[in-house]
């Protein structure tokens, strides 16, 4: 890049940390997600950069300010994505050359090629003169070429920090990262890769896996390269997140594969994924390399347990059929529960999601066999079965296996954790071996 010597850059201490800060007002409505910091994350953990912080701020001058002071006392490159473009709410340039205390200045350069950009378009109307503030740089600064759009990107060396202003739009941002990534920002890194690996846990609870991985964090530290886990609970699910850095990518690769080898061993089969996997692609590929087929009899669930299956390419394989019974009518006529069964137990029961399961089974002439209700909400719940009652059940010809599970949280939650139980009884189902 022009305007940093080789000599200099080898002077440089390498950047080993970062933070990110997405630009725009929008990014703080419920109807726009900021998938930009998504992707600039995993550039740089490629190049062995951490990213230490986040934020999300609106098209607020003084507020970005704020957040870029704060940011620069805790990582030495500071990622912007968004605010480059030409109207009054762009204010990213200006922010930043405020509180680094650099005078903005037009270049010429970048003007004309907007001008340019604009009579290429063939239309009449000449560019407003709004545009012109796309080709403010700060004093300084590199301009980083936009192949993709008119907002240039900006580089600015702030003593032994970086800062980095790219324009919002991701069909823009990422090749502009990526040509980054492969030259100057790789240039000032430490040479050594950042590498995760993603354990996911069905069938437990946050403190108690914590607790049985406790001796085999203080393990992983000591040794070289160290290992660092994170323990996340997600809806229906635990995941262990383990992250090595090292020069040598194989070396960084062996101490992760050692540390899931030791989780697998502490947890056994209560992880379902050690590569990041969906429960459903697992229970997928089991149900591949067992040949065998399988339907889902779904009341609370809605077919939502059928669609994930599907979700997967070439679930064609094995799913066969599913049907969504709703109504105590539809239990009896389409499954061939018996109406006492549900007099007796009521609709939410083991015997009724038992009976849901072998008839789903029978009528479909399927290996395994699912059946699932339940009390989703907000309504509906009694004393006894509260909302969040589910009863789930799986059937093959050797085995049944059924459970009452009580979930909380809302409606859209506890179909979710229904699905993942039952996804997950089938999947233990199918790791025990034919005897």
């Amino acid at each position: 890049m022009a305007g940093v010597s080789d000599d200099a850059t080898l002077r440089m201490p390498p950047l080993v940390n970062a933070a990110i800060i997405a630009v725009g007002s929008e990014l703080l409505t419920p109807t726009r997600l900021d998938t930009n910091s998504l992707f600039i994350t995993e550039q740089l953990n490629a190049l062995g950069v951490d990213v230490v912080a986040k934020a999300v701020v609106g098209d607020d001058r003084r507020r970005l300010i704020e957040v870029f002071n704060a940011f620069r006392r805790q990582a030495g490159l500071i990622v912007f994505s968004g605010g480059l473009g030409p109207t009054d709410d762009d204010v990213t340039r200006e922010a930043v050359a405020a509180a680094l205390d650099l005078p903005l200045k037009e270049d010429v350069q970048i003007t004309a090629h907007l001008r340019a950009r604009f009579a290429a378009r063939g239309d009449t109307t000449p560019m407003p003169e709004n545009n012109r503030r796309q080709a403010m740089v700060p004093e300084g600064a590199e301009v980083l070429e936009n192949t993709r759009g008119s907002a240039p990107g900006l580089w600015i060396d702030n003593g032994e920090q970086v800062v980095l202003l790219l324009p919002g739009p991701p069909r823009e941002m990422r090749p502009m990262l990526t040509a980054l990534t492969a030259g100057p920002l790789r240039e000032r890194t430490s040479g050594e890769v950042l590498l995760r690996r993603v354990l996911k846990i069905a069938g437990r609870i946050e403190s108690q896996t914590d607790e049985v991985l406790q001796p085999l964090y203080r393990e992983w530290l000591l040794q070289t390269p160290p290992v660092a886990a994170t323990i996340l609970a997600q809806l229906g699910q635990l995941e262990v997140h383990l992250t090595a850095r090292d020069e040598a990518r194989d070396r960084a690769n062996a101490a992760l594969a050692a540390a899931v080898s030791q989780v697998l061993e502490a947890l056994g089969d209560d992880v379902f994924s050690s590569n990041g996997q969906p429960l459903e692609e697992v229970v997928g590929e089991l149900l591949v390399k067992r040949g065998w087929t399988i339907g889902a009899a779904e009341s609370c669930t809605g077919g939502l347990i059928t669609s994930r299956l599907t979700d997967i390419a070439g679930s064609s394989r094995y799913v066969m059929q599913s049907v969504v019974t709703y109504s105590n009518e539809a239990k009896v006529t389409l499954l061939g529960v018996s109406p006492d069964a549900i007099a007796e137990h009521g609709a939410v029961s083991e015997a009724v999601a038992l009976a849901m399961a072998a008839g789903m089974r029978s009528h479909a002439g399927v290996d395994v066999g699912i059946g699932v209700t339940g009390i989703a909400g907000p309504g509906g719940g009694t004393p006894e079965k509260p909302v969040g009652t589910v009863a789930v059940a799986a059937v093959t010809a050797r085995m049944t296996r059924s459970r009452v599970f009580r979930f909380m949280g809302e409606r859209e939650q506890i179909k979710f954790q229904a699905s993942q139980a039952a996804l997950d009884m089938v999947r233990r189902i199918l790791l025990i071996p034919d005897s």
